[in-house]
């Protein structure tokens, strides 16, 4: 197994007026592929930053970010648009569905992106459909779904790519107990079952004991590491 993302020095300054604000101090991180990999911490710890930078979404201030042997640190803004479409798939924790598109619509969306056929794209929601069960609710609109229904087409919506890494930002964040537990077990099924890796941001001790490993961040650094 090899290191698929390796963050070395990695620091994120916001400037607020005349004020810096750190929000990632001189961060190192190893994420083996195939890893399941929760990050836990108070708000304000900077574990968004830090998903959003793995994302492509945000660049560091200084320090480099490389995934599956590519250095996104220093792409601009159209290379990182037409990478995270190749490897980059989100779970939301509201849903972020379009309400007037269909499950299997929504799902489609990030396959509008690429080169594949009408046909292609079809075949690829319906596998995406079957691993998150839903394909009975394929032509339901989000208001006709359960909240844990909606997740889990915002889950087959990031899979659909075949994605180096799925990223997950409270993913039962807006969900209760039992529904929870539904999605949580759908992501250690992809994880164990699919070989995806995947990076969880959550509050939730529940939640994190799922993922392989747990790491708790405090103040913009990682303080310390326990294995599931």
């Amino acid at each position: 197994m090899f290191n698929l993302v390796s963050l070395r020095g990695v620091n994120k300054i916001f400037h607020r007026g005349s004020e810096d604000i750190r929000v990632l101090s001189n961060l190192d991180l190893d994420i083996a592929s195939g890893e399941y990999l929760a990050l836990m911490g108070p708000s304000g710890s900077g574990k968004s930053t830090l998903l959003n930078i793995l994302a492509g979404l945000d660049q560091p201030t200084s320090g480099t970010v490389t995934v599956d042997k590519e250095r996104i640190d220093s792409m601009s803004r159209r290379e990182l648009a037409r990478w995270r479409a190749r490897h980059v798939g989100f779970v939301f924790q509201f849903y972020n569905l379009l309400p007037v598109l269909s499950a299997e619509r929504n799902i489609e969306l990030p396959l509008l992106l690429t080169s594949l056929s009408a046909k292609q794209r079809k075949e690829h929601v319906q596998s995406a459909l079957k691993i998150v069960g839903l394909e009975h609710r394929a032509r339901h609109t989000p208001q006709t779904l359960s909240g844990g229904e909606q997740q889990r087409v915002g889950i087959a919506r990031a899979i659909v790519t075949d994605p180096t890494l799925i990223l997950a930002d409270e993913p039962t964040g807006d969900l209760d107990r039992k529904t929870g537990d539904g999605i949580l077990e759908l992501l250690q099924a992809l994880n164990r079952e699919h070989g995806k890796t995947i990076v969880m941001v959550t509050h939730d001790p529940h939640a994190a004991e799922r993922a392989k490993r747990r790491l708790h961040m405090v103040d913009g650094q990682l303080s310390s590491e326990m294995a599931a």
